[in-house]
């Protein structure tokens, strides 16, 4: 087993990297996604918002809290969740045959809880990196706090390409597919996404941009996602 590399900066709005933060490194994440889809008086709006910090608590487990998920639907501001996120490499994506780790979310709200399970795949070929994530999404819902009367969850995978056209500069491509189980029981339609995706890196500073079309028809879904993540590092 290689020794573990460490994770830098983000190469991807959407897929994660199984590489993890330094021991003792510190990273500020905000992130912004605008997601709009057609209904039946026209066209619906969502921003949503994620304020993570991330610490590197050994070279190989990486810590990160969300302070705060909001989003802003219909021009008001609504609190979401806060999380707490661990992922722990197992294999280096550059030494060893493939890059592998775990992940695993706790998000808790004034009206939902969720658990979320990952396996996080990478190998990296020189300038080119490919990652791939599979993971499954329990969720609880209810009107207040500790009163859940819907469940649900959701089977998810994601992949993506990245290539370092400069230091400054890594341009790639995103694939997302997700299924959904209403109360453990009946699978929704599946909805897949796709697009570009952007890497801009300066010094301590990264800026992390992709743009998602559904390619499906699935009419509850966002027609169209952009999330931009920006990032210092310490």
């Amino acid at each position: 087993m290689g020794q573990v590399a460490t994770a830098g900066d983000r190469r991807f709005g959407y897929v994660y990297e199984s590489t993890t933060a330094a021991k003792g490194e510190i990273e500020v994440e905000n992130w912004a996604t605008w997601k709009t889809r057609r209904d039946g008086s026209g066209r619906a709006n969502e921003f949503d918002f994620r304020h993570e910090i991330e610490y590197g608590v050994t070279d190989r487990l990486q810590a990160a809290i969300y302070v705060a998920d909001w989003k802003v639907s219909e021009e008001r501001p609504i609190y979401k969740a806060t999380a707490f996120e661990l992922i722990y490499n197992m294999t280096n994506p550059v030494t060893d045959l493939l890059g592998s780790a775990l992940y695993g979310e706790v998000k808790l709200g004034d009206q939902q809880f969720k658990l979320e399970g990952k396996l996080l795949l990478q190998k990296n070929f020189g300038p080119i990196v490919m990652a791939y994530n599979a993971g499954i999404e329990a969720e609880w819902e209810g009107e207040r706090f500790g009163h859940y009367e819907e469940r649900s969850g959701e089977f998810m995978e994601s992949f993506g390409v990245s290539y370092q056209v400069s230091p400054h500069f890594l341009l790639g491509g995103e694939f997302l597919h997700e299924v959904g189980f209403d109360e453990w029981q009946e699978a929704g339609d599946p909805v897949i996404y796709a697009g570009p995706n952007a890497s801009f890196r300066f010094d301590r500073f990264f800026v992390t941009t992709t743009a998602m079309v559904q390619v499906t028809a699935v009419k509850d879904e966002p027609d169209f996602q952009l999330r931009t993540i920006f990032g210092m590092h310490f």
